[in-house]
């Protein structure tokens, strides 16, 4: 591979080819799955024709890089990133360029990055930070012994793999120390994450990665960064002052770790290896590994460590410990049918002010609608009902989720889910208290329960397709915990199945479609006739537009969820 760094003038622009070829190894990489862009990059899954490896393919428009300054940042980045070789680091195979594009391949992190899991979990529990974290530090620990600043660490940097590993990338803003003592001088980073001596223009060196550090630790703890507000201005103000505030239910070495990296002065940051010894580090349990469905959900830690290692906020979601009221089930006066839940809001607001928002913007009346401009991948959700059947009449209503895991709710609303290992299950009871069990040791009390199951899962298995089967997911680990379906109802057009992870999934009788609404992240999925799916962000539809069938179909949501929001905290069955 040659050492230039590309970037001649474009001769014209064109669309991206299909076939990418590398001129100088003669590697050619098949052009797949849009994973999603960011600045002027788009990012597709590559497959490389003669391995069938699948890579990652960011690649840049030269006619985005007119500017010396823009040449000289895709430069950096790509001189920097080359030469860094870590496990926590992503992989940067190769980079070419043709006549009208840069290609760099890299690494594919098909778990997207921490941001994706803050924005469904918020706030995380201390052994999954700890393990985090420490992956982020060794990764840090390498870039800073070879003199490399990365200067934009933030969650949105932070990748994950198949096997929920940290990956550090974006070497963009990254910067090599040329001689000891050297500060850098250049205004650079991410609003939520810049370091005061940066602001400051006082100069800066390895000490800002340690404070980004800070500011991701706190995030993934509180759930929020700890000097965000509305404006820029006021965020830069607060950093300035050194003005945030830690919550009471964050542990004491876990906020002893936070201030040693939030100060004010760069000297008085501990080091990474430094921090890799501090006692939030060494004194509480770290998982070895963490299950994919930490993605969505936190693991249980019940039977695995003192409660005391755990974060003070407890690590089962809130919306699995709500009491459900009672309800009836059966067909009524106005043709809906289901088992539903009580007051629990489980994300059902932010459903509906986003899609009214949306809804208000007529996506589908643009005439010339831009959809592929609103796909975000990134958005693309975890878990969805991939099979259900109702059997409301006797039992109670049965489905399988994605990852092959079964759930049925029954219709006392006690709920029994078998996960995708065929052997661990989990008893929610009518007050929601999680039981955990397999299906070989539980209670008499649920024997009836178990059998039923089992009913449900080998009718769905023999009987019914698997929708949404091209999307990928795979979990299997005792720390587990999945969604369970909290209300479920149908209508003469649909089955409308709500999640406990806040996401509404809408199944379509006639034509088969489907979408699946994800309030944690503003995006929904189409599910299309031919069973292709799409992820389009909600702020994007209303910017860009969409086809009047997804619209329609956005329009319906919002009735649905309008009419579940006014009686929400009413029992029987939900009104059309």
């Amino acid at each position: 591979m040659s050492s230039r760094v590309p970037l001649e003038t474009p001769v014209v622009a064109k669309e991206i080819p299909d076939v990418i070829t590398d001129p100088s190894t003669k590697r050619t990489y098949e052009r797949g799955k849009f994973l999603g862009k960011g600045g002027f990059a788009k990012c597709y899954e590559l497959k490389d024709k003669a391995t069938g490896e699948i890579v990652a393919g960011k690649i840049v428009p030269k006619s985005m890089l007119t500017k010396a300054h823009q040449k000289e940042k895709m430069a950096q980045e790509i001189r920097l990133h080359k030469i860094v070789r870590h496990s926590y680091i992503v992989k940067l195979f190769s980079y070419f360029e043709d006549s009208n594009f840069v290609y760099v391949i890299l690494e594919l992190c098909r778990k997207k990055s921490l941001m994706e899991l803050h924005k469904r979990r918020q706030a995380i529990t201390e052994p999954e930070t700890r393990y985090f974290m420490r992956q982020m530090l060794l990764g840090c620990q390498y870039l800073h012994e070879n003199k490399i600043i990365h200067r934009d660490l933030k969650l949105g940097n932070v990748f994950l793999n198949d096997d929920l590993e940290i990956k550090i990338g974006d070497f963009g803003l990254a910067t090599k120390v040329d001689f000891e003592g050297e500060r850098k001088k250049t205004l650079c980073g991410t609003p939520n994450y810049i370091a005061p001596e940066v602001l400051g223009k006082k100069g800066h060196s390895y000490e800002v990665d340690v404070w980004s550090l800070g500011c991701i630790l706190y995030t993934l703890l509180v759930g929020k960064p700890p000097f965000e507000t509305q404006s820029l201005k006021d965020t830069y103000s607060r950093i300035k002052r050194n003005e945030y505030h830690i919550p009471s239910k964050i542990g004491p070495l876990a906020r002893n770790l936070i201030a040693k990296l939030l100060q004010n002065d760069p000297m008085k940051r501990p080091s990474v290896t430094e921090i890799l010894k501090d006692d939030f580090m060494t004194m509480g349990y770290l998982p070895c590994r963490l299950p994919q469905s930490c993605l969505s959900m936190a693991p249980r830690f019940d039977n695995k460590l003192n409660a005391s290692l755990i974060a003070r906020k407890n690590p089962l979601s809130e919306y699995n410990r709500i009491s459900e009221s009672s309800s009836s089930t059966g067909e009524k006066k106005d043709g809906v049918k289901g088992g539903l839940s009580g007051p629990s809001d489980c994300h059902l607001g932010e459903n509906h002010a986003m899609l009214r928002k949306l809804v208000e913007s007529k996506p589908g009346s643009r005439v010339q609608a831009q959809e592929e401009e609103a796909e975000d991948p990134m958005s693309q959700p975890l878990v969805w009902v991939s099979k259900w059947v109702d059997y409301s009449d006797k039992y109670g209503f049965g489905y399988s989720l994605n990852d092959d895991s079964i759930g049925v709710v029954f219709n006392d609303l006690t709920k029994l889910l078998l996960l995708a290992d065929g052997h661990s299950i989990h008893y929610i009871d009518y007050d929601g208290g999680e039981h955990y069990h397999s299906l070989t040791e539980y209670p008499e009390t649920i024997e009836k329960k178990v059998k039923l199951l089992n009913y449900f899962r080998n009718y769905m298995k023999e009987h019914l397709l698997k929708a949404g089967a091209n999307m990928e997911i795979r979990d299997e680990d005792v720390l587990s915990r999945i969604p369970s379906l909290k209300t479920w109802f149908r209508t003469s057009r649909a089955v409308v199945m709500h999640l406990s992870n806040g996401t509404i999934q809408i199944n379509f009788f006639k034509d088969h479609t489907k979408i699946i609404l994800c309030p944690l992240l503003g995006a929904v999925t189409y599910i299309d006739d031919t069973r292709r799916n799409r992820t389009f962000r909600f702020d994007l539809l209303e910017k860009y537009g969409c086809s009047q069938d997804i619209a329609a179909r956005l329009n319906y949501a919002y009735d649905k969820i309008e009419a579940m929001m006014k009686s929400k905290t009413s029992t029987g069955a939900r009104k059309k």
